[in-house]
């Protein structure tokens, strides 16, 4: 039980954190990685951590269907529809956005797991709509909201940051930097609530990859999106975390102007931990927070001999995407020795 809430464990805990010792040759400085893309179901990622929150709250209330929703290739989306299966409930994921043309990526998985995917125009009356559809049909509908951002589901990674401080300090890294993507901010957020909790010595960066507000007012926009998030956190407890503006380090110099969009840059440091390391990133969510340490660590904003924690939260689906994989392919034709026959 964490802050008074309890969850289903769905998962093989703890995750491990690996040092990358190729990488740290290489860059100068001490890499590790929280190996959260290796949790249990359905390829893994960060949003089962919450998962195990919202899963109990569901099945509390008798539940019978999961609801979420999000892009159209939404990891979160994918592994609410695996928590759904493998407790004998139903799913579904709402999105915005267009039908892409193609079944791919976490789509395909969404097919495979057995969850509708609603393509709506417009997502406040379209969200209506589907859980009226299913209330009709006899179900008890959940709602997740979207990423698993609200209160309840910072409790995975306040519950994680804990994990992981007990794993530095055995490492020998009791001071390290932890890197991990800002995205819908409940992993930010809880990461920095459980480490404040458990009085660790770890220090968390931020790498946002949504864009917040009007050009040049990103990192204002995004300080009081998170100023708001711990508000409702600390009204929703009952308690002050002692959360400060002084506490949220982060970057937007990394969101190369789009949400999920195809940049080479990116590409470039996931071909670099694939072939120094043997792990694979993705183009939207990890590839840009390891960038922002590779880039770091070769322009000296990340000094020699440093300790750093990659948080590598999964998302591996979305190198499948049709915008990545075509730019992907050009790229590793030249792999590719085709003999004619």
């Amino acid at each position: 039980m964490l802050f008074g809430h309890e969850k289903i464990e769905i998962l093989h805990l703890p995750t491990p954190l690996e040092h990358l010792e190729n990488v740290s040759k290489d860059l100068g400085i001490d890499v590790w990685c929280k190996r959260d893309d290796l949790t249990n179901l359905a390829t893994g990622g960060n949003k089962l951590r919450k998962l195990e929150y919202f899963l109990k709250d569901a099945l509390d209330q008798g539940a019978t269907m999961l609801i979420t929703e999000g892009g159209a290739q939404t990891n979160h989306g994918r592994l609410t529809a695996a928590v759904a299966s493998k407790y004998g409930l139903r799913s579904a994921i709402i999105t915005a956005d267009e039908y892409p043309g193609e079944i791919s990526a976490n789509l395909l998985l969404d097919g495979m797991l057995g969850c509708d995917v609603h393509f709506v125009k417009d997502m406040e009356s379209g969200r209506q709509k589907v859980i009226d559809k299913y209330t009709a049909e006899g179900e008890k509908v959940y709602y997740v909201p979207m990423g698993g951002s609200n209160e309840l589901g910072i409790l995975g990674y306040a519950e994680c940051a804990m994990e992981l401080d007990k794993q530095a300090r055995e490492a020998g890294i009791p001071e390290a930097v932890i890197y991990v993507t800002i995205g819908s901010m409940a992993t930010y957020v809880g990461l920095l609530i459980g480490l404040k909790e458990c009085g660790s010595k770890l220090r968390l960066v931020g790498v946002n990859v949504l864009p917040y507000g009007e050009a040049g007012r990103e990192d204002e926009e995004l300080l009081k999106a998170l100023e708001g998030y711990c508000e409702k956190i600390n009204k929703f407890y009952g308690r002050d975390f002692g959360i400060t503006r002084d506490d949220f380090i982060f970057t937007t110099a990394y969101i190369h102007g789009a949400y999920n969009n195809a940049v080479e840059e990116v590409r470039d440091v996931l071909y670099y931990l694939a072939r120094k390391e043997a792990i694979i990133i993705d183009p939207c969510y990890t590839g840009k927070t390891f960038e922002a340490i590779v880039d770091g660590a070769k322009k000296g904003a990340i000094p020699k001999g440093s300790h750093v924690i990659f948080m590598h939260t999964g998302g591996l689906p979305g190198i499948y995407t049709k915008h990545h994989r075509v730019e992907l392919e050009k790229e590793l034709m030249p792999y590719m020795h085709i003999e004619d026959h």
